[in-house]
Parts: structure tokens; sequence; C-alpha cells
């Protein structure tokens, strides 16, 4: 069986061809929602996903009527996406996903109906100050979360911690739901922050190349006692009077912000962390790294703490989509 999946976010655009429920081609393109969002009209993106999906067939040497199934998952269900479905409300597992899909032919797009999977959001009404805190949602991350549990054959209960340019905090339950997630600006925060503040110069506007744990704990620290801002400042201060270097400094940054996560992990009303619970962490190497390090040095944390291999992240998205699929009966077992 020959599948197209269609990951989009803000920013990109990943398309894989699968065959018999391996990934044989990949085309990406660096166009995603907020392209829409800019611009006001959806031509871009239109564009942008037909034209890669052209060249992922291409790669993997396959017509498009050869394939069986299109999945499409991520921002691309958005109000500035392609189809806009609504959100699953947690808790939510595979079945409530599968229940959610919705199909659309877009011929200026393909040839065939593309199937859109659901994201999922906390559920939480009559929003107001009183308990803003308490909403989060995903779009994207549920199939990532799907395909992390059939990778790992993870059984929960286990937050599953994804960082990125949002971060995101996904809690599962015993019977594999997603019970609630918590989202953070930390990635762009630490890209704002070492390429756009005063910051910049004293980072050689660089990230962490390797981690330093006493310069990592002592930036979270720092941000637990006085706070983000004065603890990203102390950068500064190590550069203007101190031997530790570039790197040095980095991580000392990258401690105060994901620590600052920490925080809201430890606290947030969206998502209710227990102590005991086991974590899971995917993503970036260093930021895998920096984060087992933090939870495993921070005394609430008593729960195992997974970091996933390297070689088991690619093509999340897609694998949680396929067996999203399954579970709605378009896919053969």
């Amino acid at each position: 069986m020959k599948i197209l999946t269609i990951d989009t976010g803000t920013t990109n655009t990943r398309i894989t061809l699968w065959r018999d429920g391996k990934a044989v081609s990949v085309a990406a393109t660096q166009v995603g929602v907020r392209d829409t969002a800019i611009t006001g009209s959806r031509s871009k993106l239109d564009e942008a996903v037909r034209d890669t999906i052209a060249a992922a067939l291409e790669k993997g040497r396959t017509t498009a009527d050869d394939v069986d199934l299109v999945l499409a998952s991520g921002m691309i269900t958005s109000n500035v996406g392609l189809h806009e479905i609504p959100h699953v409300l947690a808790p939510a597992g595979i079945a409530d996903l599968a229940r959610g899909m919705e199909s659309e032919l877009l011929p200026h797009i393909f040839s065939k109906p593309i199937w859109f999977v659901p994201g999922v959001r906390n559920d939480v009404e009559n929003i107001g100050l009183h308990n803003c805190e308490e909403m989060d949602m995903m779009r994207g991350e549920e199939v990532e979360v799907m395909g992390l549990i059939e990778r790992l054959s993870l059984r929960g209960p286990a937050m599953l911690i994804m960082p990125g340019s949002h971060s995101k905090f996904v809690c599962i339950d015993e019977n594999n739901q997603i019970t609630g997630c918590v989202t953070t600006l930390s990635g762009e925060l630490l890209h704002i922050i070492t390429h756009n503040t005063i910051l910049a110069d004293s980072l050689d506007r660089d990230f962490a190349t390797e981690i330093n744990p006493e310069m990592l704990l002592a930036g979270a620290e720092l941000a637990k006692r006085i706070g983000l801002g004065r603890a990203c400042f102390n950068v500064r201060t190590l550069d203007q009077f101190t031997i530790y270097q570039r790197n040095d400094r980095a991580n000392f940054l990258l401690g105060a912000v994901l620590g600052a996560d920490l925080l809201t992990l430890k606290n947030s009303n969206a998502i209710r962390m227990r102590p005991g619970i086991d974590v899971i962490i995917a993503g970036k190497p260093i930021l895998k790294q920096a984060l087992a390090l933090l939870v495993q040095n921070d005394d609430y944390f008593s729960g195992d703490v997974t970091v996933v291999p390297d070689d088991l992240q690619p093509q999340l998205a897609g694998l949680g989509a396929i067996a999203v699929a399954r579970a709605r009966k378009l896919v053969t077992p």
C-alpha cells in the first residue's frame, strides 16, 4: 500500500511517501501556515503542498495514480491551513482521532481525496482570566505522540516532552489517551534572545554546541530564584567580568530558558503533572540532553526519564498519522 503523509507546521511542510509501512522518499519546503496568515491567501500554501507532493512522488519513482491514501496533519487542519477541522477534546486516544478525521477533495492540489487528522485541545469552557491558563491545544503533536507510542511500544501514564519553537508537554494516561497539553514559547525565546537582544554579542549569535552541566544547572537555578529576565541578563555579566567561554554562557542561557519550562510543567493547571510520572523526552539532541539533565537534577521528579534515541525520531508525524488511519480502517493492518 502506498501512502502520502503531509505534515505542515507554522513554517515548514514535509511530505513522505510510504510503501508497505516504510518511508521511501521525503520532500520538504519552507512554507507553512504562517504564509497564509501573513498574506491572507492560501495560494502559496496550495502551491507548496502541490509541488512538494510532486517532488516526493518523483523521488519515490511513483505516480499519483499509484497512491492509495493521502493523510494530512498539523496546522494544515487549522483556519489558515487547507481544510479546517475542529479539535478533539481531551482525553483523546487514537480511536477519538480516527473518528475526527475528515476527507476533502482538493483537485488543485492532488487528484485524490486527502484525509485530515484533527488536533487535540484541553476541555475548558467559558474561558476568561480566571481559567485561561488551563486552556491549551495542539495540531501536529498528537500524531507525533501516536508515533512515539507505536515506535517505543509505550504504555502510559507518561509525560512526553517535545521541545521546539513551541515546546509541547503532553500527558498520556494508562490507556494512552492524551489527557492534556501545555505549550511554551521557549524555542522562539531562545532564538530571539540569542540573535536579537543585547546578549547576541555575548553569545556570538549562536546556541550551545555541547552541554556544560554546571552552567546549564546554574542558569536554571538562577531563573527559578530571581526570574527569567534577570537570569538572562547575567549572560552579559558573565561575558564582561568572568573567564567563562561562549559555549558556557550559551549553556547558562539554555538552562535559564528550559528551567522556566520546568516551572511551567510543575505548576500549570493545563496539565497537572505528578512527581512520580515517567518522562519521555524527544527532539533535537542538545535540547534532549539539556532537559534530561534538568529533570534528573530536580527533586520534584521521581519517575523514570527516557531520552528517545535519534534514530527512532524520524517520521513520527507520518507514522502516527498512519496509525490513526489504521484505527479508522483506511489502512490494511
